[in-house]
Order: structure tokens, then C-alpha cells, then sequence
């Protein structure tokens, strides 16, 4: 008979699919939120008409925001001492950013309703980050209609617009897009983790995140300086879209801030993704089973 021969633990290996133990722990996420997002896309794409339809719905739905926006012009000349194209640059930036952010995490609002269901309890005993996990789920091709509907718009005020264009402020258009996307989604994910302290917590979380485009979306100056005081320094959305664009266009910033500022978005997007990361580390570490 043939001996058998005892395999190192080191040597061991977990079987195809989820084998992530030799990779690192940021890298098991990214290639589990890949696999998982492949999955729903191709149950999207099995149906095609189907998806024509509700990316056209999204598009269309999402359109009537601008049009809100559009009508208010049939009676003024400027909305807070701003011309219909230079609002479009906020309202594209803005409504790209979040689109963007939309399609990659629209599904964490719905960790509330997971805890108080248990079925979270299912993503915990996999061997795949949770938060892939949770961010994957439900991935909604549809929501490419709200980013083609805010890059319209962009295309629409730059070439409506008369900029003395830069290289810098070339570049500032994309920085502003990923830098927003990445603010955006760190307010996904803190709500995410809010939740599981406070469960019917899905429409706080909104009024961050929908509220908080919507905000973005009007010029400044048609708020009052508290409320811009508080998106610029205690949740920072102004730099999703108002400080660049205002640095595009060549205007003030309603509060006393040097010009420079507006180059800053991805270091905040960069701190406010690490204070979110913290946050969703210690919700979910507060979580108990719901034991059903």
C-alpha cells in the first residue's frame, strides 16, 4: 500500500473560487467585489431588452432633475449670480461623481435592513470581506443611465462655457469626478456603518448622499453660509464639486478660503475613505447576531 504523506499546513491551499488567503486583504476585496459584480451583470445582460429599458428609465428619470433646473431659467437670467451653463458645470460634476459612486456602492444603504433580517449573518461565515460583500450586492448596471445623463450635461456647460482653458483646469474636471466619487462613497460607507448601531438609519444616510448632490447641484451662494461652512468643513462635499468648479470658473468661494484649496479634493477624498474605513471596522465589530 502506498504511504500516505502529510502536507504542510504552509502548503495547504483552499479550493478554486474564493482562495484569498495568499492575497492581501485589500486586494481579497477587490477581486471579490469583481466577481461578484461579474455575476450580476451577467444575469443583467441575460435579459437585454429588459436592460435597455431601465437604463433608459434611470436616464430619463434622472434628466428631470436638469429640466427642474431648465425651467427656472424660462423666468430668471441667473440663479444666485449664476448663468445657466456655469450651473450645468456644477450639476454635471456633482451628477457624475455620485453616479459613479451610485453604481459601485448604491447597495450599502441596505445593511440596515440585513441586520434586522439576520441575513447578514450570511455574509460574515464566508470567506470574502464584508464589505465587498455588501457593496457588490445587487449590482445595478441601470445606474451607467445617471452617469451618461451628468456626463451630457458636463459637455453641455463646456462648450457653452467661454473658460480660458489650462492644463490645470483641464485636469481639474476628472480630478473632481474621482475625487467626488470617492467622497461620495466614504459617506456611503460611514452610513453603512451607522447602521448597524441605529438599523432604520437608510434614510439618514440618504440625505447625506441623494440630499447631498442635490445640495451640490445649486451655486452656493443660494444657501446660507452655515449650511456651506458645514459641507466644506464638517462633511465635506464641497469638495465633490463646488470648490473645483468655482476654481474652473474663476469665482469666489462664498467662505474666505485661498484658491489652492480646490486642488485638494483627493487628499480629503483620501482621509474621509480612511475615517469611513475606520468607521465600518467598528460597526462591524459592535455587531451581534440576531441569532435566528
Amino acid at each position: 500500500m502506498a504511504e500516505s504523506v502529510a502536507v504542510p499546513a504552509d502548503e495547504e491551499r483552499e479550493p478554486a473560487g474564493f482562495a484569498f488567503e495568499d492575497r492581501p486583504r485589500l486586494l481579497e476585496g477587490f477581486r471579490a467585489y469583481g466577481l461578484i459584480m461579474a455575476m450580476w451583470v451577467r444575469s443583467t445582460m441575460a435579459y437585454r431588452a429588459s436592460f435597455a429599458m431601465t437604463l433608459f428609465g434611470d436616464l430619463a428619470v434622472t434628466a428631470f432633475d436638469f429640466v427642474t433646473i431648465l425651467l427656472m431659467f424660462t423666468h430668471v437670467d441667473a440663479l444666485g449670480g449664476y448663468s445657466l451653463p456655469e450651473i450645468a458645470l456644477l450639476y454635471g460634476l456633482s451628477a457624475t461623481a455620485f453616479g459613479v459612486c451610485d453604481l459601485l456602492l448604491g447597495s450599502m444603504d441596505r445593511v440596515g435592513g440585513r441586520v434586522r433580517d439576520g441575513t447578514l449573518d450570511t455574509l460574515l461565515v464566508r470567506p470574502v470581506p464584508v464589505l465587498a460583500q455588501v457593496a457588490a450586492d445587487r449590482f445595478a448596471l441601470r445606474r451607467l443611465g445617471r452617469i451618461t445623463q451628468g456626463l451630457l450635461v458636463l459637455g453641455y456647460a463646456v462648450a457653452c462655457l467661454d473658460i480660458a482653458w489650462t492644463p490645470l483646469k483641464v485636469l481639474m474636471l476628472p480630478m473632481t469626478v474621482i475625487g467626488g466619487a470617492a467622497i461620495f462613497g466614504a459617506v456611503f460607507i460611514a452610513g453603512a456603518a451607522f447602521q448597524f448601531v441605529a438599523q432604520d438609519a437608510s434614510e439618514v444616510q440618504n440625505s447625506f448622499t441623494y440630499g447631498g448632490t442635490t445640495l451640490l447641484q445649486y451655486p452656493p451662494t443660494v444657501f446660507a453660509k452655515d449650511l456651506v461652512r458645514g459641507v466644506t468643513f464638517v462633511v465635506p462635499l464641497a469638495f465633490a464639486s463646488w470648490l473645483p468648479a468655482l476654481y474652473v470658473l474663476g469665482r469666489e468661494y462664498p467662505v474666505d478660503l485661498p484658491r489652492w484649496v480646490a486642488f485638494l479634493s483627493p487628499l480629503v477624498a483620501a482621509g474621509c475613505c480612511g475615517l469611513a474605513g475606520l468607521a465600518w471596522r467598528a460597526g462591524l465589530r459592535s455587531y451581534r447576531s440576531t441569532g435566528s
